[in-house]
């Protein structure tokens, strides 16, 4: 009786922690903050992964606030991401929805909020102790009539600092200040207030992510690695979705032929997921079970390349080798190490990889025949590093990154070599240009410049950029928190409309 008794609680516990989470999604708690009048509530829509929060209040201002909050207790630095919008045209224009970051549930209690108005109005606000007056903004760095898309409130330290962007452009800081007395334990969340007592108003969120950093010097291999989410986005909408967490490491998502599964290594092997989320698949590589990051099908859809280290080798011994696309025991194609695969030729018969022949010179592009294994270098640079090299899919072009102007940029250039030609010519270090199967996109990784260029790093502010393949501007599709791993190897749907993707959840 005991135990059946006690199995029953479990399971209630269990279902009660269930619900509360698909109610409220990433966060624990939904209230009405101070007195409203209309009730406030958050709703998530667990199709889109999407917030709906509708809530009243006077205003949050003065010594004291009214508002709807959906929010969590969270220790530490930390990165709030996510793209706000209204419902309607709204009773009044300074409605407000955003982010904030509070000591306490109380209604005058001290806070910093990224704050989006009705009337796009953007601005980052605070209350430093509690009961004291909202800190009026106007000296600030702020954005009036703006009507930012996505806002970001960051804690290092005790300083707080707000950055937000239009669809499509890079995060500008709006402001930071410095909080020394707030608490190391806080409530962080999303927030709608009508700036109307008797009026309601709804904010939709979307993308929702929350980070947490380590320090620069942080070393995985040492200290751990931090949790992963294997995500998807579609880039013309930029919706996203989480299919799978870890709390440990797994890497450079695939998307199989078919369109209804992804392919990523994970401790060493390679794995294949529904791309609605699910229990990961062992996928059979026979003998080579030590693969990294570099791993991808054929255009034919009738081979995987993978990239594995060889027993007997020192650190370093990457290997390319081909198995079918239905799994088995991998065929070596390359004998001199390191080899790191990136990228299929049209013709299904060639493979392009970076990789060293020679002690202290960078790495250099190669390409080598499945079936005679003649390999063939088709970059000679002394002086830079070349990397994440990937055929077009007409076969006219491989694209690659390089760092030969000084930072890392995007390239192309002619199958054997020739007439190389730089693409992206920004502040930012751009990595691994992935083209669409109908030829007409990349997608790439920019990493902000204060990296060192040839360092592709792990657990870094990053961004998913998109451009023409023939050229041109490029877009921001997502901000991010991760880097090594997010997107080394090509992985565009099918349909030319969404991308696979890691990013870092900040939990070991």
């Amino acid at each position: 009786m005991l135990r059946t008794l006690l199995f029953t609680i479990v399971g209630l516990m269990s279902t009660s922690l269930v619900f509360s989470q698909e109610k409220y999604g990433v966060f624990d708690t939904s209230a009405d903050i101070g007195n409203s009048v209309i009730k406030g509530k958050t709703e998530f829509l667990s199709k889109g992964q999407e917030y709906k929060m509708t809530g009243s209040g006077y205003n949050i201002w003065f010594e004291r606030d009214e508002f709807q909050y959906a929010y969590k207790k969270v220790k530490g630095d930390f990165i709030l991401t996510a793209q706000f919008s209204f419902e309607g045209k709204g009773a009044d224009p300074h409605r407000k929805t955003g982010w904030m970051v509070r000591e306490s549930a109380d209604d005058n209690a001290a806070h910093v909020s990224a704050v989006l108005h009705g009337d796009g109005l953007t601005v980052m606000q605070w209350r430093k102790l509690k009961g004291a007056f909202m800190r009026d903004p106007q000296d600030e760095i702020f954005a009036p009539k703006a009507g930012y898309d996505f806002m970001q409130l960051e804690r290092k330290g005790n300083t707080y600092i707000m950055r937000a962007a239009h669809i499509g452009e890079p995060l500008q800081v709006i402001g930071s200040e410095t909080f020394l007395d707030m608490p190391d334990e806080v409530l962080v969340g999303l927030f709608v207030s009508s700036h109307n007592a008797d009026a309601a108003e709804t904010a939709l969120i979307k993308n929702v992510r929350i980070d947490f950093p380590v320090n620069d010097d942080y070393n995985p291999g040492r200290e751990g690695y931090l949790g992963c989410r294997l995500e998807t986005i579609d880039v013309f909408t930029g919706d996203r979705n989480v299919i799978f967490e870890k709390p440990g490491r797994f890497e450079a998502p695939n998307w199989m032929p078919d369109g209804k599964k992804l392919l990523f290594n994970m401790d060493g092997n390679l794995y294949t997921i529904p791309v609605e989320g699910g229990n990961p698949e062992k996928f059979n590589t026979g003998s080579a079970n030590q693969n990294n990051n570099d791993h991808g099908i054929s255009f034919n859809g009738k081979l995987v390349a993978i990239s594995s280290h060889r027993e007997g080798l020192p650190e370093g011994g990457s290997t390319v080798y081909v198995v079918p696309i239905t799994g088995g025991e991998p065929r070596q194609i390359t004998e001199h190490t390191p080899s790191y695969w990136h990228g299929w030729a049209p013709n299904n018969k060639e493979l392009v990889y970076v990789a060293k022949r020679k002690p202290n010179t960078p790495y250099n592009i190669y390409k080598a025949n499945i079936n005679t294994l003649v390999e063939t270098q088709i970059t000679f640079f002394d002086y830079a590093h070349v990397d994440g090299p990937e055929y077009s899919p007409d076969g006219k072009y491989i694209y690659y990154n390089g760092s030969q102007s000084g930072t890392m940029q995007l390239w192309r250039m002619k199958p054997d070599g020739s007439n190389k030609e730089q693409l992206t010519f920004d502040q930012y270090n751009n990595w691994f240009p992935h083209i669409s199967p109908d030829g007409k996109w990349i997608l790439f990784i920019s990493f902000p410049e204060s990296i060192d260029p040839d360092s592709h790093p792990s657990y870094k502010r990053v961004e998913l950029r998109l451009m023409p393949a023939s050229g041109g501007f490029p877009k921001t599709v997502a901000y991010l928190y991760g880097g090594q791993g997010t997107i080394n190897v090509p992985s565009w749907s099918p349909d030319s409309k969404k991308v696979a993707f890691v990013s870092n959840s900040g939990e070991k």
